[in-house]
């Protein structure tokens, strides 16, 4: 079987359904005879910032000298990207041989597994194979019965708590706080960036021993360099360049520097790998001429969060955005934040997705007050070209991740 036929095959285990619970992934890897134990797990969820936060502690962990496995998801423009081990994606033959090998059991067993049930064993698998000291790993939604959640970890990260997933997780930030905080178990050290005492409230339900990094590292600062795209971070009487860029990017840097202090990474490591961390379509600096980001905002929050940064640096009428928002987002909130920062906003649809929208089903939420500063465009790649004619100072891509891997897509076939 090729490897486009495999994926395929792979995809229609349900990917976009969710189902919670822990009892298929405990059935697989107990007839992998549990991969999971076979290293150190970071464990890492939230509502933003996970992916982030890995990649800064896989990036550091590798310049350590250790084997580090990274599982993340979605990827953005190949399945491969949600496996990595030493800063490299999975290769294909190794997709294959593993996929086969926890199909047999789910084919055998009649395990009613699902695309990321599947996935994850594969991961757990591989990087016991590739003999990982560690393995960063992220939740894929939530945390309590998260298909990651079989695993004894050595730290445990909450990135922050937002109102999303709410049909899935609870409808208040205590609820979610609960559901995040079932990562924790008997894990020693948990960390955690939000100052909402009822993220702190379900997290002291759980473990004792915890440190919100907002509160520990509160003299730290921060400085967005819109020259380099860096962010200047003082902290501890330290100065770091940290690569990944945007007021939010803060918070991610405390929960990762915390976790690399406990673990023990030498300072002269720290101080030069920051410099060298990177993460796909967030605040990425896609083209500097003419100057566009692609960032997954895809939720109130992170909109939220791009909307400071270019608040704080670009006019409105110097701003051109492209946007498109799944089916289950808060999606005139989020119009309403975008159409302060920006009075030339195109909406765009997700080509075959059922979570996506059409961009005409997306321009009707918009309310009629704001109505004015939007426009809509079904083709991405079409929206994209009419967005950058328009010569603004700045073009931003956001929205939900699967509309970026969409740009990408077109965009690289054109070149």
């Amino acid at each position: 079987m090729n490897i486009d036929k495999l994926l395929e095959e792979l995809y229609s285990y349900s990917m976009f359904s969710i189902r919670l619970g822990l009892d298929n992934i405990k059935e697989i890897c107990e007839y992998l005879n549990n991969p999971q134990n076979s290293y150190k797990v970071i464990h890492v969820t939230g509502t933003n910032g996970k992916g982030s936060t890995s990649t800064t502690i896989e990036k550091v962990l590798i310049e350590a000298g250790y084997n580090v496995g990274k599982y993340t998801s979605p990827h953005i423009l190949e399945f491969n990207e949600r496996i990595a081990f030493n800063d490299e994606y999975i290769a294909n033959k190794d997709v294959a041989y593993y996929y086969g090998k926890v199909k047999k059991i789910i084919d055998e067993h009649k395990i009613p597994a699902t695309f990321f049930e599947i996935t994850t064993a594969m991961m757990f698998d591989y990087f016991r194979d590739k003999k990982a000291d560690y393995v960063v790993l992220e939740a894929g939604m939530g945390g309590r019965y998260d298909a990651t959640n079989i695993c004894n970890s050595e730290l445990t990260i909450i990135t922050n708590v937002g109102l999303d997933h709410t049909e899935y997780l609870g409808d208040t930030i205590y609820k979610i706080a609960k559901e995040k905080a079932g990562i924790i178990k008997s894990a020693p050290y948990t960390i955690f960036a939000d100052n909402n005492p009822d993220v702190e409230k379900a997290i002291s339900e759980e473990t004792k021993n915890y440190v919100n990094v907002l509160k520990k590292y509160e003299a730290a600062e921060y400085k967005l360099n819109f020259k380099t795209f860096m962010t200047n971070i003082k902290i501890e009487n330290k100065e770091y360049e940290y690569s990944l860029f945007g007021d939010y990017q803060f918070k991610n840097f405390l929960c990762a520097y915390e976790a690399l202090k406990y673990i023990g990474i030498a300072e002269e490591i720290l101080k030069e790998a920051f410099k060298k961390v990177v993460w796909q379509c967030r605040f990425e600096v896609y083209s500097k001429n003419p100057l566009v980001i692609f960032d997954g905002a895809h939720n109130a929050d992170g909109v939220n969060e791009l909307c400071k940064i270019i608040g704080k640096n670009f006019a409105r009428e110097d701003v051109g955005i492209l946007v498109s928002i799944l089916k289950d987002k808060e999606k005139k909130s989020m119009f309403e934040k975008l159409s302060s920062i920006s009075s030339d906003i195109t909406i765009t649809s997700i080509p075959k997705n059922p979570r996506g929208c059409k961009a005409i089903e997306l321009y009707s939420e918009v309310d009629e007050e704001i109505r004015e500063n939007f426009s809509y465009e079904e083709d991405p790649i079409l929206a994209y070209r009419k967005v950058l004619e328009k010569n603004k100072k700045i073009t931003v891509c956001c929205g939900s991740f699967y509309i970026l891997i969409k740009l990408k897509e077109g965009l690289n076939e054109k070149k």
